[in-house]
Formats: C-alpha cells, structure tokens, sequence
C-alpha cells in the first residue's frame, strides 16, 4: 500500500512539472523604467537591480531552483504580487501621487528590514542591505520625493476628514 501511494506521489510530481506559469521575462527597454524617470545613481541602481528588480519589475533573473516545481508556483506568486504592489519597470507610468506614495512606502520597507523579503535573502545572501545601502535608499527617496509636484490640498483634506472619521 506505501510503495503505491509512493508511486502516485512520485508520478505526480513528475506530472506538475509540465505545469508551468509564464514567467516574468521581458526584453526592454521599459520606457517607464525609474531610472528613465529620476535620476539614480549608479550605487542605487545596483542597489535596485541586485535586491529589488527580481520581485519589482517586468524582468526576473530566475535562479536554477525555480524549475522545479511546485517552488516555481510559489516564486510566481511573489512576483506578481511584488508587480502588484511596487513595479519599477512600469513606475513612471504612476500618478504622481502614487509616485510619492510608493517612495514613502520603500523607504519605510527598507528601514524596517522589511524589504527584500527574508525569505529571498536567505537563499540570495548577496540581497541583503547593510546599513550603508538602507541609508543610500533612504537618502535616494527623500532627493526623489523632493522632484515631485507638492501634494494637492485636496488629498490632504480627505486624509484629514478620513482619519477624523476613524
């Protein structure tokens, strides 16, 4: 009875590896790129491209473990939902106000250690920020923010009126 279930379990998996999501691969350029919208010095765009553009871009540099499956399915997933959340490749095609948001929010990510995920830098040792980095990113945030029109009043009264409501 155990050899069977094995011999199912190993079919299986052998099945699912046929099963493939499209992978996040793009040849560029991407006319809405950060780097084509602000400037970004060249240790930031390292930065960028070494421990944010795998998850956060329209182009993933897949590691030799992700043709295995089901580990392709779970690293699908982050990536699109890191695209979701944050796509350097597509930032400039963001409302301004998004634009200010989403610096904010990475600058927030990166101080907290939140950002690159832990789970991406114990396998990719190489990712992880020092503090040097962080406070690269930090300062990189802070020139950019500084480029943007100011915010409308009229956001900042529905913030005012929404957290009043709270």
């Amino acid at each position: 009875m155990i050899k069977k279930i094995l011999y199912v379990l190993l079919a299986a998996f052998i099945v699912i590896q046929f099963i493939r999501p499209k992978q996040n691969s793009s040849a560029g350029p991407f006319p809405n790129d950060i780097t084509s919208k602000f400037a970004v010095s060249d240790d930031v765009a390292v930065i960028l491209k070494t421990s944010c553009y795998d998850c956060h871009s329209n182009n993933t540099n897949y590691p030799w473990y992700s043709n295995i499956q089901p580990v392709t399915w779970w690293l699908q997933d982050h990536i699109d939902e890191g695209k979701k959340e944050l796509n350097f490749s597509e930032f400039g095609s963001y409302t301004v106000k998004r634009q200010r948001k989403k610096f904010v929010e990475i600058e927030e990510e990166v101080s907290a250690g939140e950002m690159p995920l832990e789970s991406y830098t114990f396998i990719h040792r190489k990712t992880k920020l020092n503090a040097d980095q962080k406070a690269a990113i930090k300062k990189w945030c802070a020139e950019s923010l500084a480029t943007l029109p100011p915010p409308d009043p009229a956001d900042q009264t529905d913030k005012t009126k929404a957290a009043e409501k709270k």
